[in-house]
């Protein structure tokens, strides 16, 4: 789409086929996707969580295509490849399973930190579990906060971030 249309509208959302195939719903390419209103309509909370995942998942998707002709890569390369997998997988979310915007943060705060770094990938999904209702059940007057449109402090975070290891170190027992 020519630029002067994309200013014209809001952006466009560009849905990928090999990104479908691979099961992830919805299918939207963030490399190529373009929005002129972005973050001014999303909650605070998603702003201050996600600020930076947009680029790191772009470039995780770079990485990981060049890495395919590499069979020798260095443990930074590596640890980031495994993290981009790990924010791909929780990016999964199965047909008419809703999930709460607190929910949704709790999840961003724990895999952007690292918190689910050692988590296999066949127990993800299990984890994130976990960490929605660690938060849910602990956290609820955060969660509604979150939930408002509140702004959150770095306490908010730490409060989240503690919860969520808790849960993963629950669930490694």
């Amino acid at each position: 789409i020519p630029t002067n249309l994309i200013s014209i509208t809001d952006g466009q959302i560009y849905l990928s086929p090999d990104i479908l195939q691979k099961g992830i719903l919805p299918a939207a390419d963030v490399g190529r996707s373009v929005s002129r209103v972005g973050g001014k309509t999303q909650l605070p909370a998603y702003r201050a969580v996600a600020g930076d995942l947009r680029l790191s998942y772009s470039q995780f998707e770079e990485l990981e295509a060049f890495s395919r002709f590499s069979s020798r890569l260095d443990d930074e390369t590596r640890a980031t490849l495994e993290r981009g997998r790990r924010v791909r997988e929780i990016f999964r979310q199965p047909q008419y399973e809703p999930m709460r915007v607190a929910e949704q943060i709790a999840v961003l705060v724990a895999v952007t930190n690292g918190l689910l770094d050692s988590v296999s990938l066949p127990n993800l999904k299990a984890a994130e579990y976990r960490i929605r209702q660690a938060v849910a059940d602990r956290l609820p007057d955060l969660c509604e906060r979150i939930e408002s449109g509140a702004v959150l402090a770095e306490e908010d975070l730490t409060a989240i971030s503690r919860t969520a290891q808790e849960a993963i170190a629950v669930a490694d027992t």
